[in-house]
């Protein structure tokens, strides 16, 4: 694969990702500024882990996981957009803040299970895994980060609404991706 191709790769594994960021930057308003790294960051670390993981594991592996992950995300992201839109519903700021980083870690992995079976099928084509998984992975980090800062721009217009615009857009993913998963998309 030339580094056209693994930039074309990495950068449609990073829409999730990317449409994740945009929802929970709003989110982020007034918080410490180093908080609006960590998400990208992890994003781009499990995008890079997941292609090597998948390398490893072979391919009976990735039949096991493309016969459910799309199940998998689905039911972690209508559970995280459910519970902020509840949370934002109910006023429980805080116990959104204190299971921030808790979410950020399941969006991550949520947001990668695709990558897994990319590792899977990147065995077969003879590339360098480790350079093409840290090009995947830079490429996450960079479109999450950009996506986290359009978010913040657009929780400054919506002000209190961001958090349930937030959880729609998380279950709206998972819907899309059940939904194309099951051929009706």
């Amino acid at each position: 694969m030339s580094i056209i191709e693994i930039s074309l790769l990495a950068i449609g594994l990073a829409m999730d990702a990317f449409a994740v960021s945009i929802a929970q930057g709003p989110l982020l308003l007034g918080k410490h500024k180093c908080k609006r790294y960590v998400l990208p960051a992890l994003f781009g670390f499990f995008q890079f882990l997941m292609p090597l993981i998948g390398w490893v594991l072979g391919i009976q592996f990735a039949h096991m996981i493309d016969a459910y992950d799309h199940w998998i995300i689905f039911i972690i992201l209508a559970y995280l957009g459910g519970q902020m839109i509840y949370e934002a519903l109910r006023g429980e700021e805080e116990a959104m803040q204190a299971a921030s980083w808790l979410n950020a870690l399941v969006l991550a992995v949520a947001t990668s299970i695709d990558a897994l079976a990319i590792g899977v099928t990147l065995a077969f084509l003879h590339v360098d895994i480790v350079y093409t998984s840290a090009l995947i992975g830079i490429i996450t980090f960079i479109i999450s980060l950009i996506g986290i800062f359009m978010g913040l721009q657009l929780g400054r217009w919506l002000q209190g609404k961001a958090e349930i615009l937030g959880g729609l857009v998380l279950i709206g993913i998972g819907c899309k991706v059940l939904l194309e998963h099951l051929a009706l998309w």
